[in-house]
């Protein structure tokens, strides 16, 4: 029996697709789980690499700035119709679920339009157009944030649920351990900074004015640098065995997360998830041009929630983030106030949470 995930685009859409995919299979190993992306999406790198079979269509997203790009969408068209169409007739799925981006729009709405059952799994505070689009035909609809509710505007049977963004559970390693891992001292304060997969240019700038300037608010702390792999030939100097640690990402996250007491990144949803699973006290920079500023829409609900502190990018060349760093550091009283409201809203098991609910859909 087939179950179709569409979502990509971004690694924000496909993480959680690959994420259900896993636990579909172990919960029910006679579901075939297929997924369907963009052949100019990360997903034609990254699917590859799975054990799962894919389909690769000619999708473009949606241009909110550039609108001009739009134009070539009736020309594409009728390639992406038939091409859905083509993937529904040939795998019949028994559901079809989106992750979101525009990877996911034509699929679960022309499956919709067939009468095949669809879930959406929305991750951000702010719904993708996509969900928006689809929410009132779906049969369930899961939210990583529960305010994206006040959002959508579901049709009277659809179910929707806030059980969270589906990531891995957290399997850290004790402090002691991870630090050796690192080779740092586990009596320092350790604080983590990663900007994503890629890295992020602004934050890697502040970090570097202030070890440049002794060490700033890190100069009594470990420093858990992931800069991004472009970026690490310029900042990979920084390195001081001991004390500061440069990379250009960790991965696995699970010693990085063991040791950190505080986590300076962006908002994605899926970062923001993983640090309300651990219980990690952080200062969230949101990426200002993500689409719909949705990574302000995360911050701010979780600072708001008292579970983080909401710092904007514009700020960061004030100063700003050497005063918060050091801030926090020297109260260890806030900072844990901050990892028990970011803990009180962690989902370490959302993902085995949403597939029991998407397989009460499936015959």
């Amino acid at each position: 029996m087939n179950v179709l995930l569409a979502g990509g685009g971004t690694g924000g859409h496909l993480i959680p697709a690959l994420a259900l995919a896993r636990e579909l299979t172990r919960a029910r190993p006679d579901l075939d789980p297929v997924l369907v992306g963009a052949e100019r999406g990360l997903e034609a790198q990254v699917l590859p690499r799975y054990p799962y079979r894919y389909h690769l269509l000619p999708f473009e997203p949606i241009y909110r700035h550039s609108w001009w790009r739009n134009l070539r969408w009736p020309l594409i068209a009728g390639r992406v119709w038939r091409s859905v169409g083509q993937v529904l007739d040939r795998e019949r799925p028994a559901i079809v679920i989106g992750t979101g981006g525009y990877a996911a729009g034509p699929v679960v709405w022309r499956a919709q339009r067939r009468g095949v059952p669809t879930v959406l799994q929305e991750q951000n505070a702010f719904p993708g157009l996509t969900t928006r689009w689809l929410t009132r035909s779906a049969r369930q609809i899961h939210l990583g944030f529960p305010e994206a509710r006040g959002r959508l505007t579901p049709g009277p049977t659809t179910q929707v649920f806030a059980f969270g963004n589906p990531i891995p559970p957290p399997e850290g390693s004790d402090r002691a351990a991870a630090a050796r891992a690192f080779g740092l001292d586990p009596g320092r304060p350790t604080v983590l900074v990663f900007g994503g997969s890629q890295g992020a240019h602004a934050i890697n700038e502040a970090v570097g004015k202030m070890l440049g300037a002794d060490g700033g608010g890190l100069g009594r702390a470990n420093l858990l640098w992931g800069v991004g792999p472009s970026h690490l030939p310029r900042w990979e100097a920084c390195a001081t065995p001991g004390r500061v640690v440069v990379r250009g990402f960790f991965d696995p996250m699970s010693e990085a997360y063991s040791l950190a007491d505080l986590v300076i990144c962006r908002a994605g949803a899926m970062t923001t998830a993983e640090l309300c699973a651990w219980g990690k006290a952080s200062v969230l920079v949101p990426l200002p041009t993500a689409a719909a500023d949705h990574q302000t829409a995360n911050a701010r609900a979780l600072s708001l929630a008292g579970a983080a502190v909401l710092l904007p990018e514009s700020e960061l060349a004030t100063g700003a983030l050497a005063a918060l760093i050091g801030t926090l550091l020297d109260d260890p009283s806030r900072r844990e106030a901050l990892a028990a409201r970011a803990r009180g809203r962690g989902h370490p098991n959302a993902t085995a949470e949403i597939v029991s609910k998407i397989l009460t859909e499936i015959a």
